[in-house]
């Protein structure tokens, strides 16, 4: 009798082009079909594992992930601020951003953190494609709007 063990194998939990497909979508939470890859797809970032690619994804149709850098490279509604010994301290609410590009052009945006949240901020060009879309980005880029205090109009004009 031959008995073969066979180890398991490693496989990326995210396949690049369903992530690539996922992220494009209006809202990639409302397809039951992209919940688990997108959310392995964060817990491999946080891990430290590379960004999936995706071979068929055509011409002009990327997809790459960068990590958040405070103030500089996170939207101000999820960029905090507060005073360190040596100046000023800045933290984003989220880890990373995986940038979506179709046809050439900027598509959209996700920023993601380590706990699994997720934002998604479209280009113009998305929204017209789109004609709706998941728009807590715009919403929470509002309500943090209307806590700033009013720009003084002497200053605005100089």
């Amino acid at each position: 009798m031959c008995t073969t063990l066979v180890a398991p194998t490693t496989a990326h939990a995210a396949d690049g082009c369903i992530v690539l497909l996922c992220l494009a979508a209006p809202s990639w939470r409302a397809i039951p079909e992209c919940v688990t890859p997108i959310r392995h797809l964060f817990r491999d970032l946080a891990r430290g594992r590379g960004f999936p690619t995706c071979a068929m994804s055509g011409a002009g149709n990327s997809s790459s992930h960068a990590w958040a850098s405070a103030p500089a490279f996170c939207p101000p509604q999820y960029t905090r601020t507060w005073d360190g010994p040596n100046g000023p301290v800045h933290s984003c609410d989220y880890a990373g951003a995986i940038a979506i590009t179709v046809n050439g052009a900027p598509f959209s945006q996700t920023w993601w953190s380590m706990a699994g949240d997720a934002v998604t901020e479209f280009s113009s060009a998305a929204k017209a494609q789109l004609g709706s879309w998941d728009t807590r980005f715009e919403d929470d880029f509002a309500a943090w709007l209307s806590t700033r205090p009013p720009v003084d109009p002497s200053i605005a004009t100089r």
